[in-house]
């Protein structure tokens, strides 16, 4: 390895989505840039692991200039197959992305983009995960590279907190600037779509609405909504540490 740093990139829309390929253009000349990324989409996959089936990691040749690979399993499996195997050492920077579609609010959770951010914390790297707030495949992600480029670069230059990474998500058009917030609440009004197969065997397709209930002015959402890049410090720690004193007092 060289005396740049290294910079690992990873996403969940797979190695050939238009996002990891805009990512990578937008920080390769920051660092030393290894690939690893699924081989087919895993969008919604969270910080799911495989451990029921062998893992397979073959060298890609998408990216010409760098050395990348394709992993057939989550994100967080190209992560942990990236540090222990591919690198074989903790790399200066994780960044994910750029996924289509956002990231912002408790999205968060059901992130396979962010939970390979949220796999790069845990290990104690410093990781960001990028977001459009655009699902088109062919969506345009030109607009989004200098601003890409330059919280990297500040990352780079500033480092960050032990055990913490950033959820970024980008609008899809005429940017305003860059806002630091918090994660707003929201929740998925879940309903699904019942069908019959030719069989006569019911199956389900997951749908939904997307409700805020949240209306602060210091949101990502908000931010997003006013044309704000929104960008979140996020941790793995989930603990209620404002119930800890409420629970200390029940009788066990």
């Amino acid at each position: 390895m060289s005396d740049k740093p290294l910079i690992l990139v990873t996403n969940d829309d797979s190695i050939s989505a238009n996002g990891i390929a805009a990512l990578v253009s937008a920080v390769e000349d920051l660092g030393e840039i290894v690939i690893v990324a699924p081989d087919k989409p895993q969008s919604g996959m969270g910080h799911a692991i495989t451990i029921n089936h062998p893992l397979r990691l073959k060298k890609s040749d998408l990216f010409s200039n760098h050395e990348a690979y394709t992993c057939s399993g989550t994100p967080v499996d190209c992560v942990k197959l990236a540090i222990y195997e591919v690198l074989k050492q903790r790399p200066t920077l994780l960044v994910s992305g750029i996924n289509h579609g956002s990231n912002a609010a408790t999205n968060v959770l059901y992130s396979g983009t962010m939970s390979a951010a949220v796999e790069g914390a845990i290990e104690d790297i410093p990781s960001i995960g990028f977001s459009l707030l655009n699902h088109a495949p062919d969506a345009d992600f030109s607009h989004t590279i200098d601003y890409v480029r330059n919280i990297t670069q500040q990352a780079l230059e500033n480092g960050m907190a032990n055990h913490t990474c950033l959820n970024v998500n980008i609008p899809a058009e005429n940017i305003q600037g860059v806002k630091v917030c918090r994660q707003g609440v929201a929740f998925w009004a879940d309903s699904f779509d019942k069908r019959e197969d030719p069989f006569g065997r019911n199956y389900f397709w997951l749908t939904g609405n997307f409700r805020e209930s949240d209306n602060a002015h210091d949101t990502d959402l908000h931010a997003l909504s006013e044309g704000y890049i929104s960008i979140v410090p996020t941790q793995f720690d989930m603990t209620a540490h404002s119930s800890l004193g409420d629970i200390n007092k029940w009788k066990f």
